[in-house]
């Protein structure tokens, strides 16, 4: 009986610091693994760099095209755009031109699309 006295005293003694150890580790693995954790955060950090890069990008290749869309305006309207559009479209040349064929780029912006 002795034994398990003295296990019955010392248990009251340690069960409130396992308690709380077991209580602070579950805490601090969700703050590393959890849905809103360390990890977490950092995969979102990459994907919003990635959108980020993704929208300078995007506003880049919005630029250029509002550009060229700026040069063919009956306002301002540029002679070689003009040339340059007119001949695509219509598959023109001039009888001294060297005509070279390579593959059109690809993308989500290409082939541009034809004005009617």
């Amino acid at each position: 009986m002795n034994l398990v006295t003295e296990i019955r005293l010392r248990a009251r003694n340690v069960i409130g610091p396992v308690i709380g150890i077991c209580v602070v580790a579950y805490f601090a693995f969700h703050a590393i693994h959890g849905d809103r954790g360390l990890i977490a955060m950092m995969q979102l950090d990459k994907k919003v760099e990635q959108a980020r890069q993704s929208l300078a990008e995007s506003v880049s290749r919005r630029q250029a095209f509002e550009h060229r869309v700026n040069l063919l305006r009956t306002e301002n309207i540029d002679p070689d755009m003009l040339e340059e559009r007119a001949r695509l479209m219509l598959n023109y040349g001039f009888e001294d031109e060297i005509v070279i064929m390579k593959k059109p780029p690809t993308g989500p912006c290409y082939p541009l699309p034809r004005i009617s």
